[in-house]
């Protein structure tokens, strides 16, 4: 194995972590056709509510290992590193094990609040069978999450994409097969369906688990090298996990909030469209479902480059905080979010303006009648809104500033709770669909919170953003510029069209088409060479 620097260890996770999420955009056009509109909501109401115990079980430790492993490196004790990862082994099979019982024995009272009296579409026990299917994946998942972070302490961030990647292979294999045989071949319930579906997790979890396992095995000898003789402080085991813990409890609680937006529309947005406003449960589960499922599937491919750049971002910022190295500090936080806006702004503007066909190419054309295309269009901007919030909080967590990440983190959720069905009434009245109010909730619960944590690293750590701005409006005008010829060939070549094979053709031209030239735009500004050429230069003189 070989370490990798920031910008390597960035796009290594970045592509690792987009090919998982392409896999799991490509699956749901089979899937969606075989399970429908009802079925997509039952596979959200399970993913959303193991997601919070998934966060709980599991989410920030990865991170915090790395975070913990990265910091003992630089400082030379070895042998403090490696009670970590032994420690992280035996107190995670133990959370996981803990939090499987909860959701399993829970599941009954948990799919009664998500259903309450709504009827005509899916039942209480029908969620209650799933829940308890998916929460059989928490007694894997976090102990493999301990060897993902072991490595990416170390630097090693390959073993960790193709684990990833192997998992969600998998997964989406026993997804797309085990449906299809469900259903058609064995004429089973669409309830089955599901829960093959979402046990789909718990296998692509034991493949991940078994390959990292294969690899610390294999690379013992390199892992627990030591290179200097260093006197190691005496900490016991408690302060260790203490450390653990105290590093992963911000982790944690973005990923339980990130859950909580959702699940705030789990629990409230079929029931205020249902008996407040007038829509029937068919039409409530299909705008559920593409917030819940299907329009955040799509949003994962622009949130995985987050994802990535945050793997790579966590043990180099680490490094540098133990040295105290302010400016790569400043240096890190303004690239960061230069090269995620830079990423992130052009794809999800594009996803917008192709909403209608990329819609029929996953979902087919009836499920882009029925809400979809027209709810997705202004939902992947929440894919933007996610990315700043997650990069901005995570940044503030790692530089150990907790206070200021609980403070965001609960204005944020505050947003989303008190204005979702506010919105969701307020909207009509302006001639808008209710349910952009429920995602306009959604965006302002994401943006609060970024702005906040931008304001205090410009205030503490004198982060300038001067730069960042001007090739923000570079990167704006870019987008701009790709979208106008987009709107003049729409005069020549339109984007309704009810063949899914033609609508892959049209995406396909105009996203060459746009990417072309907002590439072409960035390259003759300097910007792409300013964001990722002086990354490069600093690492290589590093």
């Amino acid at each position: 194995m070989k370490k990798n620097t920031f910008v390597q260890g960035a796009f290594i996770a970045t592509l690792g972590i987009v090919l998982c999420k392409i896999l799991g955009v490509l699956y749901v056009i089979p899937f969606y056709a075989v399970i429908g509109s009802q079925g997509g909501a039952l596979y959200g109401y399970a993913y959303n509510i193991y997601s919070i115990f998934l966060s709980i079980s599991q989410a920030g430790i990865p991170l915090a290992i790395s975070k913990v492993v990265s910091e003992y490196q630089s400082l030379g004790y070895y042998k403090l590193k490696e009670r970590v990862f032994k420690i992280a082994k035996k107190t995670l099979l133990l959370l996981g094990v803990v939090c499987f019982v909860l959701l399993f024995f829970g599941a009954p009272f948990l799919a009664k609040v998500i259903i309450g009296s709504v009827q005509g579409g899916n039942t209480v026990e029908d969620v209650t069978f799933v829940l308890r299917v998916v929460s059989t994946a928490l007694l894997v998942v976090p102990i493999m999450s301990v060897y993902r972070g072991y490595l990416q302490g170390h630097k090693y961030i390959e073993p960790t994409s193709i684990s990833q990647v192997l998992e969600q292979l998998l997964r989406v294999l026993i997804i797309i097969i085990g449906s299809v045989l469900t259903l058609k071949v064995f004429n089973l319930s669409l309830r089955s369906a599901v829960g093959v579906s979402v046990f789909a997790a718990t296998i692509g979890a034991l493949a991940s688990y078994f390959y990292l396992f294969g690899t610390v095995r294999k690379n013992r000898k390199q892992l627990v090298r030591k290179t200097d003789a260093i006197v190691e402080p005496k900490v016991t085991d408690n302060e260790i996990l203490k450390k653990i813990l105290f590093y992963a409890f911000p982790f944690i609680m973005i990923d339980i909030f990130k859950s909580l937006y959702n699940t705030v529309d789990v629990v409230m947005l079929v029931q205020t469209l249902v008996h407040g406003l007038g829509y029937t449960t068919e039409m409530a589960e299909s705008i559920m479902g593409v917030i819940s499922t299907w329009g955040l599937k799509l949003n994962m491919i622009v949130v995985s480059i987050t994802t990535g750049v945050m793997v790579s971002l966590i043990p180099n910022l680490s490094s540098s905080v133990v040295r105290k190295d302010y400016d790569d500090i400043r240096n890190k936080v303004t690239q960061t979010l230069e090269m995620l806006l830079f990423l992130a702004i052009p794809m999800v503007f594009g996803l917008s303006f192709l909403a209608e066909p990329i819609w029929t190419v996953f979902y087919g054309q009836e499920a882009s009648l029925l809400y979809g295309s027209t709810a997705y269009q202004y939902y992947v901007f929440v894919a933007l809104a996610m990315t700043l919030f997650t990069s901005t909080l995570t940044i503030v967590q790692v530089l150990k500033d907790y206070k200021v990440v609980f403070i965001s983190l609960l204005v944020g959720f505050l947003t989303k709770v008190f204005l979702n069905v506010p919105l969701l009434y307020a909207f009509p009245k302006m001639g808008l669909p209710s349910y952009y109010g429920s995602i306009t909730a959604t965006l302002l619960g994401y943006l609060i919170p970024s702005f906040i944590a931008l304001i205090f690293l410009h205030h503490k750590y004198k982060v300038n953003y001067e730069q960042s701005i001007k090739r923000f409006i570079t990167i704006f005008e870019g987008t701009i510029l790709m979208l106008v010829p987009l709107y003049l060939l729409r005069l020549v070549v339109p984007l309704t069209n009810s063949s899914r094979f033609i609508s892959i053709g049209i995406v396909l031209l105009y996203a060459g088409l746009g990417a072309s030239i907002y590439f072409l735009f960035m390259k003759h500004t300097k910007v792409m060479g300013n964001i990722f050429g002086t990354t490069l230069k600093r690492k290589k003189k590093g």
